[in-house]
């Protein structure tokens, strides 16, 4: 990153809202990839985190440890996001961990391949319970519970157009776009509730980046992002107190193309 380009972030970080040190946040699926850079990028304001994971605990013990040596306070706590049960208990054991909870980031997804031809309901039901379904649950107690904060989710820059190798996924992504908007009206003005919507920035599983630079000119800066362009959105939008329902691309351009031609190739 360039200075002039690092200075801009900056000044624009600083422009978004008052200090975030000594809040806390819980964020889903925070043992690896976005959510990691995102604890990461949070605790650099001085945010402690409570981090969530499925089953990656040595991960997420790991994160904690690194986190306690940046100076912020951090705790585990695992949940499984597709049982309903360990959905609803997750955020009062985060509340019973940290204290106090300012901050929600819905991080946790899947991502299953699935196409018109071979989509079952099956597939749609757990996408959407994951990631959709979670969210809004997690969200719901968070208003209830804590009654004060921000709230940002993970959607998908492809949610202007279609995936059509990732049929259920897309679907539940649609879903949690809907849920930010509802939401952000119903828990106003206590909570604002916004989201980001990545572009290339990870590989999938059994991918490496090679994949990503494949996909380079389907985005209009031609080249592919990393989680730390994801983190740096999310922690803008924790800082501003004036933004409620907005939906941040963070994909190069590309959703653009994805409104004027439709699908590109995974």
């Amino acid at each position: 990153m360039s200075g002039a380009s690092r200075n801009w972030r900056q000044g624009l970080f600083a422009m978004a809202g008052s200090s975030l040190k000594g809040q806390a946040a819980l964020i889903t699926g925070a043992a690896k990839r976005i959510g990691r850079a995102t604890a990461l990028a949070l605790a650099a304001e001085g945010v402690n985190i409570v981090v969530h994971y499925r089953s990656a605990e040595e991960e997420a013990q790991a994160l904690c440890r690194e986190l306690a040596e940046r100076g912020v306070q951090a705790w585990a706590v695992g949940a499984d996001l597709a049982k309903p049960e360990e959905v609803e208990t997750l955020l009062p054991r985060a509340l019973d961990a940290a204290g106090s909870l300012d901050i929600l980031v819905n991080n946790a997804s899947i991502f299953p391949p699935t196409t018109l031809e071979n989509v079952r309901v099956e597939d749609l039901a757990l996408n959407a319970q994951v990631n959709a379904w979670a969210p809004f649950v997690l969200s719901r107690a968070f208003a209830r519970q804590v009654g004060r904060g921000k709230i940002v989710n993970l959607l998908d820059a492809r949610i202007a157009g279609y995936d059509w190798s990732h049929v259920a996924y897309i679907l539940s992504k649609h879903l949690l776009a809907v849920l930010t908007r509802m939401t952000a009206l119903e828990f106003a003005p206590g909570i604002t509730v916004n989201a980001v919507a990545p572009g290339l920035i990870l590989p999938p599983p059994g991918q490496d980046d090679a994949y990503l630079d494949s996909l380079a000119d389907t985005v209009p800066l031609k080249r592919h992002g990393d989680p730390g362009d994801i983190a740096e959105a999310i922690v803008y939008l924790v800082k501003s107190d004036f933004l409620t329902g907005v939906v941040i691309h963070v994909d190069g351009g590309r959703h653009l193309r994805e409104i004027v031609h439709g699908p590109y190739p995974d």
